[in-house]
């Protein structure tokens, strides 16, 4: 792409930070965006601009193209992200959150092959973008016709029953229960939010570093030969929708206080796996059980969201929690880089233990939050 539109290849994080910018702006926007205008319609437009932007992408033919069509493409991506998860998180069980989850691993897994096919094919990467937003295109126009169809599932009971609840507004104590917009300052302040965005920060920073960074760790610092650093980087992908699918048919039993606890340890465990120096196998292990262990964590934390926070609130964290994951996935990866450059590769596996450490933390510290509010509870009642 950048031989052909005359630009140094480093101009591709221009694009990114763009798209970056616009999926946070939409996730803090969606809640004001969704009561508006109901879930289904901002999912069909959402899908819509993306598809829009996909077709743009495959037509430009300079740089400041690119740069214009991103914009819509990063609009779209965060509010469709907010929105959907929310509804899901709110009139669906924890299996069909790691579903859905693993559904995007399968559409990211494809996208390369898609690509592969089309310069295969002796054409160039704009096919591939037009063959995806065609996909998206089509996908647009279901999810118009379906629009009806989103009014018609009813909520989760144990979800329900959460409106009852008082979760608090900060040190003012402003509950306002019938308030149907809840501000983002506001929903900062509900006890236990900066606590889980900073586990979901932490969580997508981690899972994020380790998809751009492993197979550079294996190959520079441990010695891999080029292919196996690739396949085992893609197992861990593999690893991540795998994960997910198999924790769909034990999330309704295990809960997703136990899911997130789990993942962060098999995290954990693979992190140290990967930083055992000899032999290389130990490290290669440690990679598919990184993947794993990831898998439950990210649907877990935006399912619990309404039980954690309320029914009422949750549509606003889950925009923020979108804002902080987007934030951490996009930063602190070439933050890594900058770091290595000064210490060395080897310090990817204690640069991932400690933001498995952070996530652990902070989650751990909000469930004991959630513990204490619903001994209260309790003992009121």
């Amino acid at each position: 792409m950048h031989q052909d539109l005359g630009v140094p290849i480093a101009f591709a994080g221009i694009i990114t930070m763009i798209i970056a910018g616009g999926t946070i702006l939409s996730s803090l926007a969606s809640e004001r965006i969704t009561r508006r205008f109901g879930v289904g319609l901002v999912t069909a437009v959402s899908v819509a601009m993306t598809a829009a932007a996909l077709v743009g992408f495959s037509a430009s033919n300079s740089f400041w193209m690119l740069c214009l069509w991103a914009i819509p493409y990063g609009l779209g991506a965060g509010a469709v992200d907010a929105a959907l998860n929310n509804y899901v998180a709110l009139h669906y069980a924890a299996r069909h959150m790691n579903w859905l989850h693993a559904c995007w691993g399968l559409g990211a897994s494809i996208s390369p092959f898609i690509m592969s096919f089309a310069l295969a094919g002796g054409d160039s990467w704009s096919s591939a973008y037009f063959i995806v937003g065609l996909l998206q295109v089509i996908l647009t126009f279901v999810l118009f016709i379906s629009i009806p169809l989103w009014r018609r599932v009813n909520p989760l009971a144990s979800a329900a029953a959460d409106d009852e609840a008082d979760y608090g507004f900060g040190a003012d104590g402003e509950a306002k229960r019938g308030h149907t917009h809840v501000p983002l300052a506001r929903a900062i302040r509900i006890p236990g939010v900066v606590l889980i965005l900073t586990a979901f920060f932490a969580y997508c920073a981690l899972e994020s570093t380790a998809i751009l960074w492993a197979s550079t760790y294996l190959v520079t610092d441990r010695g891999v030969n080029v292919a196996t650093a690739a396949a085992f980087a893609s197992l861990f992908l593999l690893g991540v929708t795998a994960g997910r699918f198999t924790a769909g048919f034990v999330a309704d039993r295990v809960g997703d206080r136990w899911m997130i606890r789990g993942g962060f340890l098999a995290v954990a465990a693979g992190t140290v796996l990967l930083a055992v120096p000899q032999p290389n196998a130990i490290a290669l292990v440690g990679l598919v059980i990184l993947g794993l262990g990831c898998a439950p964590i990210y649907p877990a934390i935006i399912h619990s969201t309404p039980i954690n926070f309320g029914r009422r609130n949750s549509q606003a964290i889950v925009g923020i929690q979108m804002a902080a994951a987007y934030t951490g996935s996009t930063f602190i990866p070439p933050l890594f880089g900058v770091i290595s450059t000064w210490t060395g590769l080897w310090i990817f596996p204690l640069f991932l233990a400690s933001l498995v450490g952070v996530g652990l933390l902070m989650s751990e510290s909000l469930n004991r939050l959630v513990r204490r509010r619903e001994q209260v509870r309790s003992t009121r009642e």
